[in-house]
């Protein structure tokens, strides 16, 4: 059900979650894209995890019994626990998210959620923790992106981006084959922490696919209905 190449290589998960189905569904969708699950089903159990254990990432509920997710986490960060937590919560509000954030939070997403960018937020937190090479090109199929000069091409054939319109290619290659949310683009590409509840990403896409696939037999841009977006080359 859950299974999606958007998994990476198979993570150390600590998901703290008081709510039994909501738990249930979270460990089942994460196991079932390759990752090593422990549950912890209030913040005592969760810390006493996160002490013992060596996670990649923790998922923890800001809503817990016993300790709640930010007295969790604040308490990982005074003992020298590094571990990356994400916050999953009902509580979504701009302030909401700021706490968890000064709470030792490394990111947050408000409930409901989509697997696919849980999964996505995921891989993100633990490249953060990798040292990263230097990229000066990124490529996808007979797309070419040079990060230096800042300029694209497609067959050898030069396209002519605005500054915004290569910010957003330049995100969408980087997850290329990945599905991207309309949220993870007004957060990384528009620097939107809200959704402004304006057309701005399905114009840009518009204008970016017409420009990298226009005059081409095979697209490079496809929409996920439901979802959000994927750059990806026929195989």
């Amino acid at each position: 059900m859950f299974t999606d190449s958007l998994a990476v290589d198979s993570m150390r998960l600590l998901v703290v979650e008081d709510d039994r189905d909501a738990a249930a569904y979270l460990v089942k969708g994460l196991k079932e894209s390759g990752h090593v699950v422990d549950h912890a089903k209030d913040g005592v159990e969760g810390l006493a995890l996160a002490r013992a254990q060596g996670y990649d990432v923790a998922i923890v509920d800001r809503m817990l019994p016993r300790l709640d997710g930010l007295a969790l986490v604040q308490k990982m960060r005074e003992e020298g626990n590094l571990v990356p937590v994400l916050f999953l919560s009902a509580l979504g509000d701009i302030d909401d998210r700021v706490k968890g954030l000064k709470a030792g939070g490394d990111d947050y997403l408000p409930k409901p959620y989509a697997i696919v960018e849980l999964l996505a937020r995921l891989d993100a937190l633990v490249r953060r923790r990798q040292p990263e090479q230097v990229q000066t090109r990124l490529a996808v199929g007979d797309l070419e992106l040079d990060l230096l000069s800042r300029s694209a091409f497609r067959a050898g054939q030069s396209i002519d981006l605005q500054p915004r319109e290569f910010l957003l290619l330049e995100y969408l290659m980087r997850h290329a084959g990945q599905v991207v949310t309309r949220t993870m683009l007004l957060e990384n590409v528009w620097d939107y922490h809200f959704d402004p509840q304006t057309n701005v990403i399905d114009v840009h896409i518009s204008r970016l696919r017409a420009k990298i696939d226009k005059g081409f037999t095979e697209p490079l841009l496809h929409t996920v209905r439901g979802a959000g977006y994927c750059l990806r080359a026929v195989p």
